[in-house]
């Protein structure tokens, strides 16, 4: 099948190779995970009950429960697109000690973010299995988003602080890998010469210099002595 050159153009771009890494698609992924749990109890996660008009929270009426989700998911979602932000950019950054920083920073938040949904699961999963089931009219369907996509919320937090661990220690700066290189170079130019290399000798002549003769200490060698001229009588 034959592809239009602007179509494989188009796959050959920035944007789509951007979109095809593993750590922009677990992006995306948190992101919407995180959308789905806190617009789903701010829409229909508090509900009034069957006998009051006062608005509940739908899982056992703890309006902690809610909150956490709401305050949980909001938080994550913005620090996904944050950090889209700063992928996208990557190749402009070119201080290494900022890079580093923002990738030590990911992985930080990465293992934060999956330890709160891991607490955030269990915590609206104990809070609905207390719920009464004709409790509220509406709303169950919400709560059981809610938990459902916090338990997939933890394992993209993992994938994503395991590939930025992937990232530090790839891209961490070697200190006095310069020096170290320079050390090295210096070291093999001052190595002697192994007998698998023999070092080519120039020929000796009158007016060359070998390399033994150049190398000998000035006060090995002897002084010429000079000679007297005779003056003959007149």
């Amino acid at each position: 099948m034959h592809i239009p050159e602007s179509l494989q153009d188009l796959a050959d771009s920035e944007a789509v190779q951007f979109l095809k890494r593993p750590k922009t698609i677990l992006r995306i992924f948190a992101g919407v995970f995180s959308l789905i749990v806190f617009s789903s109890v701010l829409t229909d996660g508090f509900q009034n009950k069957t006998d009051s008009s006062k608005l509940h929270c739908v899982l056992n009426g703890n309006d902690v429960a809610c909150s956490f989700a709401v305050g949980a998911g909001l938080p994550a979602f913005l620090s996904c697109l944050g950090f889209l932000a700063l992928d996208a950019h990557e190749g402009r950054i070119a201080s290494t000690r900022f890079k580093t920083a923002v990738q030590l920073l990911d992985f930080i938040l990465a293992v934060l973010w999956a330890g709160v949904w891991f607490v955030g699961f269990c915590f609206l999963t104990n809070q609905w299995q207390h719920s009464s089931p004709k409790q509220f009219l509406l709303g169950s369907s919400s709560a059981k988003a809610a938990i459902t996509f916090s338990f997939f919320s933890i394992f993209v937090w993992i994938f994503q602080a395991y590939l930025a661990l992937q990232d530090l220690r790839s891209d961490a700066p070697v200190p006095y890998k310069r020096s170290l290189d320079e050390g090295g170079v210096v070291l093999t130019t001052l190595s002697p010469p192994s007998a698998a290399s023999p070092i080519n000798m120039p020929a000796a002549g009158p007016n060359s210099l070998s390399y033994t003769s150049s190398a000998l200490s000035p006060y090995l060698t002897t002084p010429k002595v000079p000679r007297l001229a005779m003056m003959p009588d007149n």
